[in-house]
Parts: structure tokens; sequence; C-alpha cells
């Protein structure tokens, strides 16, 4: 049985066309790959059903995973606790060792200009500390 290219175009658009209705970013690979095999169909027309499947299958699989390997976007490292470590900031309210203070930095640290924090020691407004730790919406100080 042959297929004709046109019916792997108006299934490649289909497939593309439900990715619309089912957000799963998935399905677009596979509608992609269809829309290749009708152009490879049209170029080569003597292709039997069971290649034209084939070929189907290997270039969803390879768009696929050019899509997770190379494509999707690396996630943004400056958004975690580790790399804001060591960052100084200016006290805007005093801490103590009982008493929670508030810390203003330059730049937003994940975020937030302005954190709440604490200290194991007293420091006095004004003066500037050092980001120690993340304790979740609380950061922890030393004197800079």
């Amino acid at each position: 049985m042959d297929m004709q290219w046109w019916i792997w175009l108006v299934f490649g658009i289909a497939l593309m066309l439900l990715e619309l209705v089912l957000p799963t970013f998935f399905i677009l690979w596979f509608g992609i790959g269809a829309v290749l095999v009708s152009l490879i169909s049209l170029a080569a027309p003597s292709l039997q059903l069971d290649m034209q499947v084939l070929l189907w299958v290997l270039l969803s699989s390879v768009t696929t995973a050019l899509w997770f390997k190379l494509f999707r976007r690396k996630p943004d490292v400056r958004w975690t606790a580790d790399s804001v470590i060591g960052e100084v900031g200016l006290l805007t309210a005093a801490v103590s060792e009982f008493h929670k203070g508030r810390v203003r930095f330059q730049k937003p640290v994940l975020g937030n200009e302005e954190w709440t924090c604490i200290a194991d020691s007293e420091i006095a407004a004004g003066e500037r500390v050092r980001l120690t730790a993340i304790e979740g919406n609380t950061a922890r100080v030393i004197r800079a």
C-alpha cells in the first residue's frame, strides 16, 4: 500500500494543531517528523509505507532528542541560594541574637532587594554585613 505524501503532510499539520489544544509540547515533534516524511516522500515517491513509518519514528525521535539535548533552556543558576552566598548588604534595622533585623542589597538577591535577617551577634543599623545562608525567607548574616 502506497501512502501519498500529502497524507503525511495533513497528519503532521493535524498533530501540530493538536499541540495547540493539548499543550504538552511533545506532540509537536511527531508533527514535525510527519511533515519531514511528507517532504521526503514527495522527493522519493517510491518509498513503501513501512519505510515511511520507520522514517517518521526516526525523525520524530531525532527532533525530540534535539529539543531535550540542545535547544531546551538550561536552568538559571543565579536563582539558587548557593549562588548568592557572600553578597554584601547594608543593615537598615539593627539585628541581634534574639531580634530580627532588615538588610538591603544593591542588587536583588533571589528577587528581593530587602530581606529580614538574623545574626549570632549584635550588629547596628548602617553597618555592612555579608550573607552566609538563606533559611526559608530569612537571611543569615555576619559583620562584613
